[in-house]
C-alpha cells in the first residue's frame, strides 16, 4: 500500500493543529470533531482522509494517533444543540471546543472546509478537502470518524429499531422506513427534514 501524498505541515517547525468533523449528513446522532497535533515526523502508510478508509483501517490507525500525537482532542455536539445551532454551526462549536480541549496550545489551526469564526486569537487557515491534503486534518478526521461511529453503536443498542450499528444515523431507506414505522427518538435531529419524510400535499 502506498502512503498518501499528505502535506506534513503549512508551515515547518510551528504547532498546527488540524481540525475535523465527522456526522454531518445524518438525520441522528451527534456530530463529532476532533483537533490533531501531530509531531513533526509523523507518518503512517494508512493515513488518508477517513472517508477514503476503510473501517479496519480506520479503527487500527486510530489508537496510533492516539498515542502517538503532541495532544488530540474529541468533542460531541449532541442532535438537541445541532437543531438550534444548525448543522454548520455545531460542527465549527465542536471544532472550537476541541481546540480548546488541546493539552498544548497550537500556533496555528488547519481547519477543514472553507468556513471558520476566529476563536481565542488563533491564526487559521481553511483547506477544502483538507483532510485530503493534511496529515494532521486528516487524523482528525479518523478520530472524528471513529469516535462518532463508536457512539452510534452504543447508541443503537438503546434504539434497537433504526440499524444505527451499520447505518450510522444516515438517511438509508432502511433507516427512513424506520422513522415511518416508529418516529422519531429523542437522538433524532428535527431540524432535518429529507424529503422522504415530508408530508405528501396529497395526502
Amino acid at each position: 500500500m502506498h502512503e498518501p501524498h499528505l502535506l506534513a505541515c503549512l508551515e515547518p517547525g510551528r504547532l498546527e493543529a488540524g481540525c475535523d468533523e465527522a456526522g454531518r449528513g445524518p438525520l441522528a446522532g451527534p456530530v463529532y470533531a476532533a483537533a490533531v497535533i501531530l509531531p513533526a515526523d509523523f507518518r503512517h502508510p494508512l493515513l488518508d482522509d477517513s472517508k477514503r478508509m476503510s473501517e479496519k483501517a480506520r479503527d487500527e490507525l486510530r489508537p496510533i494517533i492516539e498515542r502517538e500525537a503532541v495532544a488530540w482532542a474529541v468533542e460531541a455536539v449532541q442532535a438537541e444543540e445541532i437543531d438550534r445551532l444548525n448543522i454548520l454551526g455545531a460542527s465549527l462549536e465542536g471544532m472550537r471546543r476541541a481546540v480548546r480541549r488541546l493539552g498544548v496550545r497550537p500556533d496555528f489551526l488547519l481547519i477543514d472546509g472553507n468556513r471558520w469564526l476566529p476563536f481565542d486569537g488563533y491564526p487559521y487557515r481553511t483547506v477544502v478537502h483538507g483532510d485530503a491534503t493534511y496529515a494532521s486534518i486528516a487524523a482528525a478526521s479518523v478520530l472524528a470518524k471513529t469516535w462518532r461511529d463508536e457512539k452510534m453503536r452504543e447508541l443503537a443498542l438503546q434504539y434497537p429499531d433504526y440499524g444505527w450499528d451499520h447505518n450510522f444515523g444516515y438517511p438509508t431507506p432502511e433507516h427512513i422506513a424506520a422513522i415511518k414505522r416508529h418516529g422519531y427518538c429523542p437522538e433524532h435531529r428535527r431540524s432535518f427534514h429529507p424529503k422522504e419524510l415530508e408530508p405528501s400535499i396529497f395526502g
